[in-house]
């Protein structure tokens, strides 16, 4: 979409104030929406703007944008963006959109163009020597069946030549603008074909009641033509081949293909327009009970898949897929149910337990280090682990007795606390922000 930007300042106004009447439609618009989000009124208020100056003026969007309590880039945004509103000067008595989308182009909407450039002047956005016409090609303007069109103001023409647009221009260039009738300018009604209706030229196969009359009239037609046969017909002449049978009134829908059931809308005395009248206890007694609920045959295939087909309910153990994820805790093998080969945790006396120390006076938190709660902690306490610089100095030997001990799983590898722990002991968060690029958590 190309550039929009505002007009010259030499030809902006100083101030802008809606008129009593774009006033009052200015508070009602605002009024539409909910506390708090009346900014939104801002499109239809550039729109009355629009047609009470002819065109949105930078004046204009600053008021708005006052009025409307938001910052008056927001507005100019708005107005930039929306190709509907005009950012120059246009014609005083008229501004012509050409609509150049595909059907109009294919119809033509070139030399409607043409006829713009030279009446009006050869470029877009720029008015005639008087200042009264200008125009533009826009996209799209929605009555493709009858392109070419275009519109002026809030009018449509539609079914133009280029000599009518012409003459349509003239008009409006000598102030008679509103004598124009708008819509199609070659006699056809509405988005009709242009070779005139084809279809719905009648509204007979359309209103229920007219086909109801005319199905009542048919009938009693077939039935009096009925009774006067047999009084017409000569008595010498009975040997004959019997005549075709007399027309009849329309045959009734065919219910065959409709269930028994209880179902209020597969009633005979409900369906229409069927002249049939059933009491709702004749359609009960007629109508057959459903199966009583089995499970067994609810879970069993037809005969001759049922050797084959598995049940239908029942549990389903799914395979995961291949690639599923599963942690580390989930990959280790089940354990058995026998207490003897249940693992238990390493002794205290063991040689790889790490040397635990007297309480000192400052104990470092150990809640800093990635993996520690306040419980794992207290564990760690009870052992004699109280600062960073001992978790630092773990051997491999260490963390996998401090592994076993707390029933973590490699927990400790994973998270690598010898390293946290280092960081810390070296300088504390900053330190441990500098090698993990985060605050410990």
């Amino acid at each position: 979409m190309s550039v929009r930007r505002l007009a010259d300042a030499s030809v902006q106004p100083a101030s802008f104030a809606f008129n009593k009447a774009n006033a009052a439609a200015a508070k009602q618009w605002i009024a539409k929406y909910p506390k708090g989000r009346e900014q939104s009124a801002i499109i239809p208020l550039l729109m009355l703007a629009q047609e009470q100056e002819g065109w949105v003026t930078k004046a204009a969007i600053e008021a708005i944008s006052d009025m409307l309590g938001m910052p008056r880039i927001r507005g100019l945004e708005v107005a930039t963006f929306y190709t509907q509103y005009q950012l120059n000067p246009v014609g005083t008595r008229a501004h012509i959109q050409v609509c150049g989308t595909t059907p109009c182009m294919l119809r033509g909407s070139e030399a409607l163009m043409d006829v713009c450039r030279s009446k009006i002047h050869h470029d877009q956005f720029h008015t005639n020597d008087k200042g009264t016409l200008s125009w533009e090609e826009v996209e799209c303007l929605g009555a493709c069946v009858n392109a070419p069109m275009v519109m002026i103001f809030k009018d449509t023409f539609e079914d133009l030549t280029p000599e009518r647009l012409a003459e349509i221009i003239d008009l409006y260039e000598a102030g008679k603008g509103a004598e124009v009738k708008p819509g199609p300018q070659n006699g056809r009604t509405g988005s009709e074909p242009a070779s005139g209706l084809t279809t719905l030229k009648s509204e007979k196969a359309i209103l229920k009641s007219t086909r109801e009359k005319e199905a009542k009239a048919a009938a009693r037609a077939a039935r009096e033509a009925a009774a006067a046969a047999p009084a017409a017909a000569p008595a010498a002449v009975v040997s004959q081949a019997p005549a075709a049978p007399a027309p009849s009134g329309p045959v009734a829908p065919s219910k065959s293909s409709k269930p028994k059931t209880d179902a209020p809308e597969t009633s005979p005395a409900l369906a229409t327009p069927s002249p049939v009248k059933v009491s709702p206890a004749a359609e009960k007694a007629a109508s057959v009970r459903a199966p009583r609920h089995s499970a067994a045959n609810a879970n069993q295939a037809s005969p001759e898949v049922e050797a084959v087909s598995k049940p239908r309910s029942g549990p389903k153990t799914k395979a995961e897929p291949a690639s599923a994820f599963k942690s580390p805790e989930a990959k280790q093998p089940a354990a058995k149910t026998d207490a003897s080969s249940k693992t238990a945790k390493p002794s205290l006396e063991d040689k790889n337990r790490p040397a635990g120390i007297e309480r000192p006076a400052t104990v470092d938190d150990l809640k800093l280090i990635s993996g520690v709660g306040p419980k794992i902690e207290g564990t760690l306490h009870s052992i004699g682990i109280y600062t960073f610089a001992q978790v630092a100095a773990w051997k491999k030997a260490e963390r996998e007795w401090v592994d076993g001990y707390l029933s973590f799983h490699g927990r400790i590898e994973r998270d690598d606390w010898v390293k946290q722990a280092k960081a810390l002991a070296k300088g504390g968060v900053a330190e441990y922000i500098r090698v993990f690029g985060k605050k410990p958590v």
